[in-house]
C-alpha cells in the first residue's frame, strides 16, 4: 500500500480557472483571415506596382479566394457565438480599447474590398459576363475608375488583418502564452506565407512562380526567426511564460509543434523552394500545401495551447 501526503489541491481539475470555450471556429477563423490577407496583400501590392499584365494570376485571379476564405471565416465565428441574434450589436459601437471592436470593422471593410476586387475581374473566368442592371454597371465604372485608391484600401486593410489575428490572441493577458507582442508580426507573416504559397499552387506562369518562390522563402525565414525569438522572450522572461513556453519544449504540444509547423510547415518547404531555385525541379503542389497546411497548424495548435496556459499555480 502507497502513502500519499496531499499538501495542495491545484493539481485538481477545476481548482484553477482555465479557458477551454474557444474550439475549432477560432483557429479556422485565425487561419482563413490570414490567408486573404495574405493574397490581398499581393494583389493589391502588384497593383499599385504596375504589373497587374505581368502577374495576372497574382492580381486577378487569386483574389477570388479571399472573399470565400472571409465567408467561411466569418461564419466559422457566427457558429462560435453563444447569442447569435445579437451579432449586429458589434457595428452599433465602436469601442477603441477592444480589439473585437475592431477587427468586427476591420472584416467589414476587407470582406467588401474584397468583393469588389473580385468583382471588377469576374471576366477573367467569364470573359461574356453581363451585369445587367445599369447600376450595376455603372459601379463597375465608378470602381474601375477609382481602382487605385481601391488597392491601397485592400493593401492596408490585408496587413491590419494579418496583424490583427494575431493581437485578438494577445490581448488576453490573463493567457502567458497568447501575451507577447511577437503575435501580430508572426501571425502576419504565417498569413503572407500562405498566400504567396496559394500564389506559387495557382499560377501556371514560370516567371510568377519563380518570383513568389523567392518572396514565400523570405517570408518562411521571418517567420522562423519570430518563431524563435517568441521562445527566447519567454524563456527570459517570468515562470509563467518559461511554463507557457514549456507546452512546447518537452510539454503536450512538442510533438505537434515542431513536426507540423516547424518541420513539415517552414523548414522543407524552405529546403524545396531553395532547391527550385537552384535548378531542381519541385513540384511547386509539394512546398505549397505544406505552408498553406503549416500554417493552418499553427492557429490550431496556437489557440488550444493557450488556452492551458495560465498566471496561478
Amino acid at each position: 500500500m502507497n502513502e500519499e501526503l496531499i499538501i495542495s489541491g491545484r493539481e485538481n481539475l477545476g481548482v484553477d480557472p482555465q479557458l477551454q470555450i474557444w474550439h475549432w471556429p477560432i483557429p479556422l477563423y485565425l487561419f482563413l483571415g490570414g490567408l486573404a490577407a495574405g493574397v490581398l496583400f499581393f494583389a493589391a501590392l502588384y497593383y499599385l506596382m504596375g504589373k497587374e499584365n505581368e502577374f495576372r494570376t497574382a492580381v486577378r485571379r487569386v483574389p477570388f479566394v479571399a472573399p470565400v476564405a472571409l465567408v467561411i471565416g466569418l461564419a466559422a465565428l457566427f457558429i462560435d457565438l453563444r447569442h447569435k441574434a445579437y451579432f449586429w450589436q458589434l457595428y452599433t459601437t465602436i469601442r477603441l480599447e477592444s480589439p473585437m471592436s475592431w477587427g468586427a470593422w476591420t472584416l467589414l471593410v476587407i470582406t467588401t474590398a474584397s468583393f469588389i476586387w473580385c468583382a471588377l475581374h469576374i471576366r477573367e473566368f467569364f470573359p461574356n459576363w453581363d451585369w445587367k442592371y445599369s447600376w450595376l454597371k455603372d459601379l463597375e465604372t465608378f470602381f474601375n475608375k477609382h481602382k487605385k485608391p481601391l488597392a491601397w484600401v485592400i493593401m492596408i486593410f490585408a496587413i491590419i488583418t494579418g496583424v490583427y489575428t494575431g493581437i485578438l490572441l494577445s490581448a488576453f493577458n490573463a493567457r502567458p502564452l497568447w501575451n507577447t507582442s511577437v503575435l501580430g508580426p508572426l501571425f502576419l507573416a504565417s498569413g503572407l506565407s500562405a498566400g504567396a504559397a496559394t500564389i506559387v499552387l495557382s499560377s501556371r506562369d514560370s516567371k510568377e512562380r519563380l518570383l513568389f518562390t523567392k518572396i514565400d522563402l523570405i517570408i518562411l525565414g521571418v517567420e522562423l526567426f519570430l518563431i524563435v525569438h517568441m521562445f527566447m522572450g519567454f524563456l527570459a522572461s517570468t515562470q509563467v511564460q518559461i511554463e507557457a513556453a514549456g507546452l512546447f519544449l518537452g510539454g503536450p504540444y512538442t510533438m505537434a509543434f515542431w513536426i507540423f509547423v516547424v518541420v513539415l510547415g517552414i523548414i522543407i518547404p524552405a529546403v524545396l523552394d531553395l532547391m527550385e531555385l537552384r535548378g531542381f525541379h519541385i513540384p511547386a503542389v509539394i512546398p505549397g500545401i505544406l505552408v498553406v497546411f503549416g500554417s493552418l497548424m499553427f492557429r490550431f495548435i496556437f489557440v488550444f495551447a493557450g488556452q492551458v496556459s495560465r498566471w496561478l499555480y
